[in-house]
C-alpha cells in the first residue's frame, strides 16, 4: 500500500500547475529471487501523476545499496513528468 504522505512517492506539487514534477520511489529486491518486490508502487504513482494531467518525460535509476543481510538492494528511480 502507498503512503501518500512519504514525500518520496507522492508529490504536491502536480497541484499547482506546474510544468515538471520529480518524483523519486525506492524499489525493494526480492529477498528471494529476483526482482522488484513493489512495481505496482511504482506503477501508481505513473498512474497517480497521469490521471493529475501529467506524462513520465524521464526516469533513471541509480543503486541505493543494501539495508543488511536480510534487506536486499535498493534502486531509487527518479521520475520527470511533464504536464501535458
Amino acid at each position: 500500500m502507498i503512503d501518500y504522505n512519504d514525500s518520496s512517492t507522492y508529490s504536491t506539487a502536480s497541484g499547482r500547475n506546474l510544468h515538471y514534477v520529480v518524483l523519486q520511489v525506492t524499489l525493494k529486491e526480492k529477498f528471494m529471487g529476483t526482482g522488484s518486490g513493489n512495481l505496482t508502487e511504482l506503477e501508481a504513482v505513473i498512474n497517480d501523476q497521469a490521471a493529475k494531467g501529467y506524462r513520465l518525460h524521464t526516469i533513471t535509476t541509480s543503486n541505493g545499496g543494501s539495508k543488511g543481510m536480510l534487506g536486499g538492494d535498493r534502486i531509487q528511480a527518479t521520475m520527470v513528468f511533464e504536464r501535458l
